[in-house]
């Protein structure tokens, strides 16, 4: 129907008839010449209907409204000397209708097509009109293009894309799943895929080699900005391959994907155990496109005259006191802010936040006192602290301390009077090392999952041991990570029986892996990467809602097709499902 998109079109292009379609973004009579900017997926252009020109089609222009579906036919002119808009990449042209055809017409719409101002709730209920922004499509088609530059790398590397179930079985992996009933086996259920992880090993036991798939996966927890109910990653895995192996496929994929998008990225990315990312920076997903690294200074604290950090120095190994210096923070924060600050940390559990700043006769602040002038002298060494600077810092149970001074150096590094973050670069940052097991409320979990290769079991404490696995970090984001897979069925057991899972449960939830671990399984590992997450980045967007076409609210609800919602009482019954009154 069409013989150009709207911003195909240029100065080249004037004396040339044309045929757009699209809609009308905007309609102006300026004293009976009708102007129309029409709007396709590649932006706007400028249509003029002049009835001395044309009265039929001067009629038909007199009649659209915004979000008229048109098809135009015209022949293209320069605009006029003054008239030209610098705003419109078609902004030295228009096109002057021959015929107009009203193929669809609108109703009022209820926002203005591209208007940001509009809340989020109305645009997700009102999603297909939200997409008819350009700046929309751009996104998408950005997302498009990194999809496509990791298959054709993933392929030229030799990987094969398989498809993985859908509909599975429930297995523990950290969050709930979402239950499919059966309806012709009554009283079981199937699952949503969290991930592809266990049917991805299976593969390399199938002897595939190298696996790959762009795969839909499902979680039923908490929403924040960056998790949705049902989301997208890039599923790799490999054979004989060790940790560096997968890394470099990894990052050559990451390149790729940037490309695709215009951005270079430089390789290898930098790298971090995860204890020193924790000790330095509170957090295992570190932003290191800015500093203000953390210190330990739990040995200066320890010969102060002050009970409280005395007695929190006596067990250094279980506690921590963490100094975090800020550069020009005492030039630009009052006393009463630094005070304020307090406020901030008391939220995530800490008992309070002390500072000192460096003045030119030395350090300054509350706790002064407590300290020998030598013991002042070489937390000015040890943090590194010049005139001008604050030094912030936290004292406590070690977890505690890493969460409430991570946090803090975040909200320092965004606060609009230090503004330390650089918007527009990118710093990636492999964390590797991670602890097998975390030890919650007595319980043993595993820190990934139970199928990660421990580095060594020989340690006296499970939390001691180390795993071989990896995240990859962009900006303080996790992007993704993976590990190094157990590929004998005999160290498989002994971790599940490590975790507290017995063999009767092992093998009712894990038996079709432990078998197929029996028969000559070959070393393995991979990764995954959140797509979403890796277009919420890539394209520079506060939430990955803005990044996938129909998203779910934090509630995990779509407000535009009212789902989840109830189903006909038919339908329970064939799924043998009663439904349980609740107590109002």
């Amino acid at each position: 129907m069409r013989s150009h998109f709207c911003t195909d079109l240029s100065e080249v292009n004037v004396g040339q008839k044309v045929v757009l379609c699209g809609w009308a973004n905007s309609y102006r009579d300026h004293g009976g010449i009708v102007f129309i900017d029409l709007r396709d997926k590649s932006g706007l252009i400028q249509l003029v209907c002049d009835p001395t020109d044309n009265v039929h089609a001067h009629k038909v222009a007199s009649e659209v409204r915004d979000e008229f579906v048109l098809i135009a036919h015209g022949h293209i002119r320069a605009r006029g000397e003054g008239l030209i808009n610098p705003r419109l990449k078609t902004g030295t042209i228009e096109v002057v209708i021959d015929e107009l055809i009203i193929e669809n017409r609108s109703e009022p719409v209820p926002f203005q097509i591209g208007d940001n101002s509009v809340g989020e709730e109305i645009r997700l209920k009102y999603r297909y009109l939200d997409l008819r922004n350009p700046a929309m499509y751009k996104t998408f088609l950005l997302r498009s293009k990194a999809a496509i530059a990791a298959r054709n790398t993933l392929d030229k590397l030799g990987f094969l894309e398989v498809e993985t179930p859908i509909l599975t079985k429930s297995t523990p992996e950290g969050a709930r799943d979402y239950l499919v009933p059966s309806r012709v086996h009554e009283g079981e259920f199937y699952a949503l895929p969290q991930s592809p992880q266990l049917f991805k090993q299976l593969l390399m036991v199938g002897g595939f080699d190298r696996y790959f798939q762009i795969a839909r996966c499902f979680r039923d927890e908490d929403l924040r900005a960056d998790r949705q109910p049902e989301f997208t990653q890039i599923d790799v895995e490999m054979s004989f391959c060790n940790q560096e192996d997968v890394i470099r496929v990894a990052e050559e994929l990451i390149v790729a994907m940037f490309e695709s998008a215009g951005h270079t990225v430089t390789t290898p990315f930098n790298r971090i155990k995860f204890n020193d990312a924790m000790e330095w920076y509170g957090s295992d997903k570190p932003d290191m496109r800015y500093d203000l690294k953390m210190v330990d200074v739990i040995d200066i604290f320890a010969r102060c005259d002050n009970e409280i950090f005395t007695g929190i120095a006596a067990n250094p190994k279980m506690n921590r006191i963490k100094a975090l210096r800020v550069p020009g923070a005492d030039l630009v924060f009052s006393k009463r802010e630094m005070k304020s600050f307090d406020d901030y940390v008391r939220k995530f559990g800490a008992k309070g936040l002390g500072y000192f700043q460096m003045k030119e006769d030395g350090l300054k602040g509350p706790l002064e006192k407590f300290f020998l002038p030598e013991d002042l002298q070489l937390l000015v060494e040890r943090t590194g602290m010049e005139v001008g600077d604050v030094v912030f810092f936290g004292a406590g149970d070690k977890t505690t301390v890493w969460d409430y001074m991570g946090r803090f150096r975040i909200f320092i590094a965004e606060h609009e009077k230090m503004n330390l973050i650089d918007k527009d670069r990118f710093e990636f940052v492999w964390v590797v090392d991670f602890p097998m097991f975390e030890i919650e409320n007595g319980r043993v979990k595993a820190l990934h999952h139970p199928f990660t290769m421990p580095r060594d079991l020989n340690h006296e404490h499970l939390d001691d041991i180390e795993s071989i696995a990896y995240d990859i970090v962009l900006n303080g984001v996790e992007l993704g990570g993976g590990s190094i897979r157990i590929h004998k069925q005999e160290l498989q057991s002994q971790i599940f029986h490590l975790l507290g899972i017995g063999e009767e449960e092992a093998q009712e939830k894990f038996g079709f892996l432990l078998d197929a671990l029996k028969f000559g399984a070959p070393p393995h590992g991979g990764f995954a990467l959140g797509f979403d997450r890796f277009m919420m980045l890539l394209s520079k967007k506060e939430s990955i809602r803005d990044v996938i076409a129909f998203p779910k609210t934090q509630k995990a609800s779509c407000i535009m097709t009212d789902a989840p919602n109830t189903v006909d009482i038919a339908q329970l019954r064939e799924l043998h499902i009663r439904l349980r009154e609740t107590a109002k």
